[in-house]
């Protein structure tokens, strides 16, 4: 584990709707917030179909040391936690972890580039506010579906004026990403919260123009894939297992539902623990993570359980665990 997760209990201050599938949650600790750096998440519990699990959530703005705030966007795919979160009323209590950073913001930089790609403005809006209180130069890009959808702007658009620019699919305005990483300064350093098509179309152009790989930092969304969840088949035969993964379930889930363990941290297609080798598909993998390497990827010779899935029939798999 990257780090040990201490848990405690916090009370929904208040809930406000940001736009029309996101909806911002002020959540009060009962031990008292504690200091973050931007980019910093916490964990908070949830109960899907009467199930215990949780969800993490990057932390809106630089907080004042009293509450943390939290934007969950309402999709019908989800695994179920935002139905959850939504379903939660102004008063009422939950778990919730202290904050931890997998995405910090490094200072000293010529130049930085922030890109946010609809709920991926979240950790942005603390990460705009730091960079403009040391006076670097900086800029920020939102990729959204159009005004109406974008969270938050309004707020970034009084504090920082022109060095928010917006890319609204439907005015028909695209992200041109080769022409925003030519135009960057040596050494600078792009910063991108979104969905995966958008990572990795920004992978394919970084890379393209022999930027260095350590200065593009992003995080991803856990539910994010290039098709539509549907169930599918899990088979494992030397354990003699054979499962429905449920849309709203990953193969970890229900493996570890049937009592098959397998190794795990991040949930979120980042640290590569829970890796399980494939013998066979039918159908398609659906790749959600940012471990493999785009080779790995297609060769379907391995997943991770954590977020991949398959599309279009079954997939089979061999584990480490042994009964």
């Amino acid at each position: 584990m990257r780090y040990a997760l201490t848990w405690s209990t916090a009370r929904i201050a208040n809930i406000r709707d940001v736009a029309p599938t996101i909806r911002e949650f002020t959540l009060v600790p009962e031990e008292g917030a504690r200091p973050y750096a931007p980019g910093s998440h916490i964990n908070v519990a949830v109960v899907i179909d009467g199930q215990p699990d949780h969800r993490s959530y990057s932390l809106v703005g630089a907080g004042d040391g009293s509450c943390y705030r939290i934007a969950v966007r309402q999709h019908e795919d989800s695994r179920g936690g935002s139905r959850y979160m939504w379903s939660l009323p102004e008063g009422a209590r939950l778990s919730l972890t202290e904050p931890h950073n997998l995405f910090p913001l490094e200072f000293g930089r010529p130049e930085y580039l922030l890109i946010a790609g609809g709920i991926g403005i979240t950790p942005m809006v603390a990460m705009a506010s730091a960079l403009a209180r040391t006076g670097a130069s900086w800029r920020m890009i939102y990729v959204a579906k159009s005004l109406t959808d974008a969270a938050f702007l309004d707020d970034l658009a009084a504090q920082h004026g022109a060095r928010i620019e917006t890319r609204f699919s439907d005015e028909g305005r695209r992200l041109d990403l080769d022409a925003e990483i030519a135009a960057l300064a040596p050494e600078a350093q792009l910063y991108l919260c979104g969905p995966l098509r958008l990572l990795d179309a920004a992978r394919a152009s970084w890379a393209k123009a022999g930027r260095a790989a350590a200065d593009l930092r992003f995080e991803t969304f856990a539910s994010g894939g290039l098709f539509a969840p549907e169930p599918f088949r899990v088979k494992i035969p030397r354990l003699g297992v054979d499962l429905e993964v449920p849309v709203d379930r990953t193969i970890l889930d229900t493996l570890e539902a049937a009592g098959v363990d397998v190794m795990a941290d991040c949930r979120r297609g980042e640290c590569g623990l829970c890796v399980l080798d494939v013998l066979g598909v039918e159908g398609a993998i659906d790749h959600r993570d940012v471990f493999l390497s785009d080779h790995e990827k297609q060769s379907n010779a391995k997943i991770c359980a954590c977020v991949s899935r398959a599309v279009g029939g079954s997939i089979t798999l061999d584990t480490a665990y042994r009964p």
